[in-house]
């Protein structure tokens, strides 16, 4: 059996698809959410959901939360004197998880789909699939969760062409993505998000906000005192959904504290954690190349959503209001679970084909002539840029900076800084070259990236064709290296640069041809219309090709005509 997880930062949930659609899979207490909440105990006994949640209260050294955070990163928890690590606390989640569907199912779950972070980058997924495999999951797809909320809102279904924006706060990560609707493709156009931004975040700010006005020092606090504090401005940020003015109370050193906060002062003390949600929506629009009135639908996924501060500034952001029609609780994992049968290609899902974009940028480290002669390694060359749809596969020339060079080692790269330094370390390839002077041995280093995390990295002397080639796989990847080397084979199409297809090849020609022919502002207007084509060629977009090549073509032919 296999079921679709979200496992996220403040709950978790899991569904699984049956022939009237996608259910969710209640957990041992008869509840859809588990929040996503580990404590152990001095013997080692782990407690998953509610009841670590009410244990974390009593005994916050024994418990941890929020810690999809740090998926993918060093850092680690200490429980009960034992330190742990993100993925190992998911672990815990997702084993209950499979633990209360087998039981609701009454048959053994052995497999997954499970939801990330469209911003999350490959350290973080590979993280993710472990935490899978850890609980005892074959962890089938990794599938980004405004994907998966834009299948479960049924986007995939509408008749029309359609540009959505999936607006996805949860508790600790912001996504924002943009999709198109073509016939029965459904692209992701762009994603962009910040991965330490969330409700937690909004929760924090109203603890400080009521701190404040109470002249409470947060630091000075117990542990457990900081515990009682949080939850309290946890259930005071749920109230504001009923009332525009909410009561915070807290109890401390035998004194209560009261204080009246209104919707108003509690959004401006989240003007700052308002301005970075506007920013990776401007980017994402930016990237994607769509001005805001261009997008038909903006749908709203995650639980943060359904605070009326948010709702109020989508709205007004946008001019319209979002779509909410799905629980933005459970939006994600119901979209986690129609993916699961798409995939073992049910017959009550309707054929749609997803495509997906790079979330970072991949490149390699390159030495850069900073003056006359003067080179500084370490700068960053981007091959295949972030938001590019995949497949794909781009080519940069790369020349040696030494005479007499005999190797040229390439740094394969993700990220989206400038230095070489500050991006993700993926692998390398050296190759050997022929002696030469400075800049006169030129080597093509070609990225293939596939929609399954596969990057396909291959460096070419041009002088002797001379080829090293590097196949780096995404640990959540569950195909063989056979299958993988097919795939490589059954992509090699991409690495044609469209100046060498043929129909883009025959209209460059006539081009040549007819501005030869010509004279005077004929060849001008003729130059220009190249250059347009040339620069959309090199693009490697190719919705943008598609639409040069015919404004070129029926330019040529009216100047053609006898």
């Amino acid at each position: 059996m296999i079921i679709g997880i979200d496992l996220g930062t403040t709950n978790s949930l899991a569904a699984y698809f049956t022939p009237e659609g996608p259910r969710l899979i209640p957990n041992r207490l008869g509840q859809k959410l588990t929040p996503s909440v580990v404590s152990i105990d001095e013997e080692g006994q782990v407690y998953v959901g509610e009841t670590a949640q009410e244990r974390m209260r009593l005994y916050p050294d024994s418990a941890a939360s929020v810690f999809k955070r740090s998926m993918g990163s060093d850092k680690e928890y200490l429980l009960s004197g034992k330190s742990y690590r993100a993925e190992e606390l998911s672990s815990f989640v997702l084993r209950s998880l499979k633990e209360d569907a087998e039981h609701y199912l009454g048959e053994p779950v052995t497999e997954a789909v499970i939801s990330v972070p469209a911003y999350f980058n490959d350290a973080r997924r590979r993280a993710t699939k472990r935490a899978g495999e850890l609980a005892g999951l074959r962890v089938e797809r990794i599938v980004s969760e405004p994907t998966a909320a834009a299948i479960a809102y049924g986007l995939y279904q509408e008749n029309k062409n359609t540009r959505f924006l999936v607006f996805d706060l949860g508790g600790g990560t912001f996504d924002v993505s943009i999709l198109e609707l073509f016939e029965n493709i459904l692209e992701v156009r762009a994603v962009a998000g910040d991965n330490f931004l969330g409700g937690e975040d909004f929760t924090e700010a109203l603890l400080r906000l009521f701190c404040e006005k109470q002249k409470i020092d947060p630091l000075s606090l117990s542990r457990k005192e900081a515990e009682s504090l949080h939850h309290q401005a946890e259930e005071c940020k749920k109230r504001f959904s009923q009332s525009n003015v909410c009561t915070f109370t807290f109890s401390w050193n035998g004194q209560t504290y009261e204080q009246q906060i209104s919707a108003v002062e509690y959004e401006a003390a989240c003007e700052d954690l308002l301005e970075r949600i506007r920013r990776p929506i401007k980017r994402s629009l930016s990237d994607a190349g769509i001005h805001l009135n261009e997008i038909d639908k903006v749908v709203m996924v995650g639980g943060a959503t359904k605070m009326p501060m948010i709702r109020h500034f989508v709205a007004k952001l946008f001019r319209r209001l979002p779509d909410a029609s799905v629980n933005p609780d459970e939006a994600v994992a119901l979209g986690a679970a129609i993916q699961a049968a798409m995939k073992e290609r049910d017959a009550a899902i309707r054929e749609v084909i997803l495509t997906d974009v790079c979330p970072f940028t991949l490149g390699t480290e390159v030495v850069r002539e900073v003056e006359e002669g003067q080179f500084e390694g370490g700068h960053y060359c981007p091959i295949i840029e972030r938001n590019t749809v995949i497949p794909a596969s781009r080519t940069e020339r790369l020349y040696t900076v030494r005479d007499n060079q005999t190797r040229i080692r390439v740094h394969i790269l993700q990220g989206e800084s400038r230095f070489a330094k500050n991006n993700l370390s993926l692998g390398e390839i050296e190759i050997e070259i022929p002696k030469a002077k400075a800049g006169e041995e030129p080597v093509d280093v070609t990225y293939t990236y596939d929609i399954n995390s596969i990057l396909e990295v291959e460096v070419k002397v041009v002088s002797t064709g001379k080829t090293v080639r590097q196949v780096i796989k995404g640990q959540y990847t569950q195909m063989t290296d056979e299958e993988i080397e097919q795939r490589l084979k059954d992509l090699s199409y991409l690495k044609i640069h469209p100046r060498d297809q043929e129909e883009n090849r025959l209209l460059l020609l006539r081009g040549e041809r007819l501005y030869e022919e010509s004279v005077g502002n004929r060849r001008v207007l003729l130059e220009q219309e190249l250059t347009l084509f040339e620069q959309a060629l090199d693009s490697h977009d190719e919705n943008r090709i598609g639409q040069a090549r015919n404004r070129l073509k029926s330019f040529l032919e009216k100047l053609d005509e006898p």
